[in-house]
């Protein structure tokens, strides 16, 4: 419930900042073009975002003739969740990770890497893909996918106010100083919230995905070794394609220079100790 309140605010703080940057461009009519541009932006994302990621990562989808094994792991937590079957896709690349996306829980997609089914177990592969169906579950993708709407959008319009200059009701230019700050600093705001949602859904998947396994330290197993992993084999399409590395199960920069702001997943160390705890309040309760 925590998790869900700070959703809230924080996709009302970038909705604001969206508002704010418009209102600058061009006061009162500026503010409500902004919000036009952000909702015909969030109906495209809404409903292509899937097939342009899955595009992007060269996805193959997969059934149970061409990755039997993998395809009923993933077929069985589905059923434990009750949710419908996901499409199943695989992305042959070295680096170990994974991924859902989709609209609704009807229109959803799984994909992992080929280097996370040889590093992982079978037990932890399942705790894997059991947090990716929490994130399904959950809705979060629907989440992620307007934050970084949004947070695009500021972006562009930072850029386009940087050119042209803010405006006030009146059409008069605005002051200077107060346009160059805003200008900067929005952008930068407006990823450092979308990073916190990030984060705050990350620690609810693996919750929701540790209920679905019904094995907290699968999962936390297949994290510290994705960790380790992580560190040497970069994944190469996250690495063109930045915006897409809130959507993994871990961080798949290299670039983290500065992990705890700037980190679109919580810390490693942090959702490993959450996990462990809720494994022995299991046991409590057994």
């Amino acid at each position: 419930m925590f998790n869900l309140m700070k959703t809230a605010v924080l996709m009302a703080a970038i909705t604001a900042l969206f508002m704010v940057i418009g209102r600058l461009l061009g006061g009162q009519q500026g503010m409500v073009l902004a919000l036009l541009l952000a909702l015909g932006m969030n109906f495209f994302s809404y409903w292509f975002s899937d097939k342009m990621v899955l595009r992007m990562y060269n996805a193959q989808e997969v059934d149970a003739q061409s990755a039997p094994q993998f395809y009923r792991l993933v077929q069985e937590l589905a059923a434990n969740a009750g949710l419908p079957m996901p499409r199943v896709y695989l992305i042959n690349e070295d680096a170990p990770n994974a991924f859902a996306t989709g609209r609704n829980p009807q229109h959803a997609a799984v994909a992992a890497t080929t280097g996370i089914l040889r590093v992982l177990t079978e037990r932890e592969l399942r705790g894997v893909m059991a947090h990716e169906l929490a994130h399904v579950q959950h809705r979060d993708i629907l989440i992620s996918t307007i934050s970084a709407t949004m947070a695009g959008a500021i972006g562009m319009l930072a850029n386009f106010a940087m050119i042209f200059g803010g405006r006030d009701e009146e059409g008069r230019p605005v002051n200077p100083i107060v346009s160059i700050l805003v200008m900067i600093l929005a952008p930068i705001a407006a990823s450092l919230i979308q990073m916190a949602i990030s984060r705050a859904r990350e620690f609810e998947a693996d919750r929701g995905g540790a209920e679905i396994s019904g094995d907290p330290m699968a999962l936390a197993s297949a994290l510290q070794k994705i960790h380790r992993y992580a560190q040497g084999i970069p994944l190469e399409t996250a690495e063109a394609h930045p915006e897409t590395a809130q959507m993994m199960i871990m961080n798949p920069l290299s670039g983290r220079g500065l992990s705890g702001l700037f980190s679109t997943h919580p810390a490693t160390e942090e959702r490993v100790e959450r996990l462990m705890a809720l494994a022995q309040a299991q046991g409590r309760r057994a």
